[in-house]
């Protein structure tokens, strides 16, 4: 584990300069245009080629990394090079056909996607659809070169794809603001052309040799088709729940779909910075072990990699519930982003944070059943949160408005947890679970007890200090700081052993640096 802990600490790193250039986005977009028409359109808008290739794209790519390890020992790096190039043109060819239907039948994806835009608002949307929807072409064999360098031990730079993704867009918008409001669909589908060619130089750096070869005939394809087939319905269901979330978000007023966007956002920064993370490196250790029947080696994987996302995800989850608002404040109110934003942002944040361990855990448990070469598990499962979600999404969004939505998604996350570690142990048998929870139940009250700490310090300090920018910051780092480390003593009273693997890439990333 101590290579796997060194590699997710570099992606860490690089998907924090991402992230965090994420977040100048989404500040700079709340800055200009705030919760209002354009903002809930160009975030729709600009999310419609990442549903397709979430579907599509992803689906081949997860499949792919399995496939190319048994290609490789079976076959060797030649046949391995065939098998990647012939996949990279079949999914090519793929979102191609898709950018081609999208184009023709415009009108008909924006009522799919935002059935509630009318007037103008669904006239823009269809403007910004027909220049963004070529984007699914580099965002789906971007997918397949980002695999491609993860197979070959390079996980850092999928990960800083997001940095001239966010810089561009950020231009855009300041530029919009500027000139014409579509600069920021142009900005956009820029941006998807530079998370492909970002990669491509690494790619050919590990003995990537482009070819214009397919064969849809070949054995491995049949193979994948067996595992996509399966999990496109899997990713769909996945996707299907955010297209309803946000479907219904367009019915509600102004500014309710921007207020979910921006919440949701802080908690996809945790998700990339800390899961995706662990994932990126565990999924090919997983499928290696998988084919070596390395049974103690695979149960072990599991253990640690669920312990270390709940050690880290469920005090941040806990810490953005009773810390909501004054974060919310300090990253986007600014501009157009008023005290009413703050505040539609902040509930949104509290009931999506109750759910963000469960899809940092889900996410762990996909890859297991991928790994071992079972894709069929996350859809049945899946498909049962989906029917749970909608029926949510509709009895609560009628009690609680957009508030609904949010606590949906948090629901059929944590029901498909429940459900994944069942289906788990029927399969597998003992998967480490009483380790599972032991961690997780000390890591929960020593949750509890750091945010209670963390908002008694907040508000003594910022009672004394008064209301601005610069004290909000202030009194909310004097929460999360205390925070911080009433859970680090509490986690070590508790003896929780994965604490060292925390440690051990702290050391080996500090001792790294060190020596440059």
């Amino acid at each position: 584990m101590s290579k796997t802990a060194k590699a997710a600490l570099w992606i860490m790193i690089a998907t924090m300069l991402s992230k965090v250039l994420g977040f100048a986005r989404e500040v700079v977009l709340a800055n200009f245009y705030g919760t209002g028409q354009y903002a809930d359109v160009f975030l729709l808008t600009l999310n419609i080629p990442g549903l397709i290739i979430a579907v599509v794209g992803s689906a081949i790519a997860t499949t792919y990394i399995p496939l190319y390890f048994e290609t490789k020992e079976k076959k060797g790096d030649k046949e391995a090079l065939r098998f990647t190039n012939n996949i990279l043109n079949i999914c090519a060819a793929i979102t191609v056909i898709i950018a081609i239907f999208g184009l023709m039948f415009t009108e008909q994806f924006v009522q799919v996607f935002a059935g509630g835009f009318e007037g103008e608002k669904f006239e823009l949307a269809v403007q910004f659809t027909k220049i963004m929807i070529s984007g699914v072409l580099f965002l789906g064999v971007s997918k397949i070169f980002s695999s491609y360098l993860q197979v070959n031990d390079n996980f850092v730079t999928p990960g800083l794809i997001g940095i001239p993704y966010n810089i561009i867009i950020i231009a855009a918008i300041i530029i919009s603001t500027k000139t014409n409001i579509l600069i920021l669909a142009f900005g956009a589908l820029a941006a998807m052309a530079s998370q492909l060619l970002f990669q491509i130089p690494y790619a050919y750096k590990k003995s990537f040799k482009y070819k214009p070869y397919i064969r849809l005939k070949d054995d491995t394809i049949k193979d994948m088709v067996k595992l996509v087939l399966p999990m496109l319905v899997g990713v769909a269901i996945g996707q299907l729940n955010t297209f309803v979330d946000r479907a219904l978000a367009t019915t509600l007023s102004d500014g309710k779909l921007s207020a979910l966007n921006y919440a949701n956002k802080l908690n996809d920064f945790v998700m990339a910075l800390f899961v995706t993370s662990v994932v990126t490196v565990i999924y090919p250790k997983l499928a290696k072990m998988s084919n070596s029947e390395n049974n103690n080696g695979f149960v072990n994987t599991i253990v640690k990699s669920s312990n270390a996302i709940t050690l880290v995800v469920l005090p941040i989850a806990v810490g953005a519930i009773v810390l909501a608002e004054p974060i919310v404040k300090i990253l986007f109110q600014r501009g157009q982003f008023d005290a009413h934003s703050t505040a539609m942002t902040s509930m949104a944040l509290r009931f999506y944070a109750l759910g963000l361990l469960a899809m940092g855990m889900r996410d762990i448990l996909y890859r297991v059943f991928y790994s071992m070469s079972d894709t069929k598990t996350p859809m049945i499962n899946g498909s049962i949160a989906l029917i749970i979600n909608i029926i949510l999404n509709i009895l609560l969004i009628k009690k609680l408005d957009y508030i609904g939505l949010a606590l949906s998604t948090s629901i059929s996350s944590i029901i498909t947890i429940i459900l994944l570690f069942i289906s788990l142990n029927k399969k597998v048998g003992y998967f480490g679970g009483d380790k599972i929870i032991k961690i997780g139940l000390k890591s929960l009250i020593s949750s509890a007890i750091m945010g209670a700490v963390a908002l008694f310090v907040f508000k003594n300090v910022s009672a004394s200090i008064g209301v601005s920018m610069i004290k909000d910051i202030l009194s909310v780092s004097a929460g999360v700081l205390a925070g911080a480390v009433t859970y680090g003593i509490l986690i070590i009273i508790l003896k929780v052993e994965e604490l060292d693997l925390v440690f051990n890439m702290i050391n080996k990333g500090k001792n790294k640096l060190l020596k440059k």
